[in-house]
């Protein structure tokens, strides 16, 4: 079966009738997410995600949305050891969230708590939280969920207010990333954008006192430093080895020479392949761990 939204593969509406007897049983058992690659964050997380994750833009026209980078390979995130334990101290609130997740309706204006029933951790036989109580009312663990995802799509909702604006000011670029393995393989992640720092010096007045005003200026300069993770990122595939690598602007992306589509990652990871020629090459409910 396909996997909607990254992880997600069979989403129902949480009802009394049909999930009335259901429990969860979280864990630390991240094994759900060890086939992507990266996963979106809201604007929120950046001071947190920052610290350990590269992150990047992507999206398709008007759509865009940062995520932090999770593999060099499609399909595999390093992050994820053999046991399904997360390694990284800060775990995004998009992968803490599962298996739970808002549906909404086509105007955007009604959200509907939905489930992933084949989350391995969703059982009747009491293991865990349930969801309803005898009375079949909404137990505490329920309610929580609910403000959790109510929080964490409000932040959403600004965080496309910020892309937006990077859209609007023309500041995103399109990015790719060439890294060489100790075994001399060579790898290209592509799909991805990044603010132009060079277009941020050039803002106006106006509009650089706007991006400050609103907390965006600082958000733009700790998604441009997080960059620096790309490292990071290359000790953990290459254990005490070290891979070369090198992140330049796509000139084969939209905006430079062939005109391209690049892929949303809300439904596919960025791309990632093998290459034989060198390339030249304030604090919220999502800082926390999932328990």
């Amino acid at each position: 079966m396909a996997k909607q939204l990254l992880i997600y593969e069979q989403v129902e509406p949480i009802t009394i009738s049909k999930h009335g007897n259901l429990s969860v049983k979280a864990g630390k058992d991240y094994k759900f997410a060890q086939f992507i690659n990266s996963a979106p964050i809201i604007a929120a997380e950046f001071p947190n995600a920052s610290m350990e994750y590269p992150i990047v833009f992507t999206g398709d026209g008007d759509s865009v949305i940062p995520v932090v980078i999770l593999g060099l390979r499609e399909e595999v995130n390093l992050y994820i050891n053999d046991q399904g334990e997360w390694t990284a101290k800060y775990v995004p609130a998009f992968i803490r969230r599962y298996p739970f997740i808002f549906s909404s309706s086509d105007d955007g204006k009604t959200f509907t708590l939905c489930i992933d029933e084949e989350f391995s951790g969703c059982n009747e036989e009491g293991r865990g939280e349930r969801l309803f109580d005898v009375d079949g009312e909404q137990t505490q663990y329920l309610k929580n969920v609910l403000e959790f995802l109510k929080e964490y799509q409000a932040h959403y909702q600004r965080t496309e207010t910020f892309c937006k604006k990077l859209k609007d000011l023309d500041l995103l670029e399109p990015m790719s990333a060439q890294f060489t393995t100790p075994k001399g393989e060579k790898l290209n992640l592509t799909g991805f954008m990044a603010i132009d720092r060079d277009k941020l010096k050039k803002l106006t007045g106006d509009q650089f006192m706007e991006l400050a005003k609103t907390d965006e200026l600082e958000l733009a300069y700790v998604h441009i430093q997080s960059m620096h993770n790309f490292n990071l990122m290359l000790e953990r595939a290459s254990g005490a080895d070290t891979y070369m690598g090198d992140i330049r602007r796509d000139n084969n992306a939209t905006g430079y020479r062939k005109k391209t589509k690049k892929k949303s990652t809300t439904k596919k990871t960025l791309n990632s392949k093998k290459t034989k020629k060198k390339s030249a090459a304030k604090k919220t409910a999502y800082s926390k761990k999932r328990k």
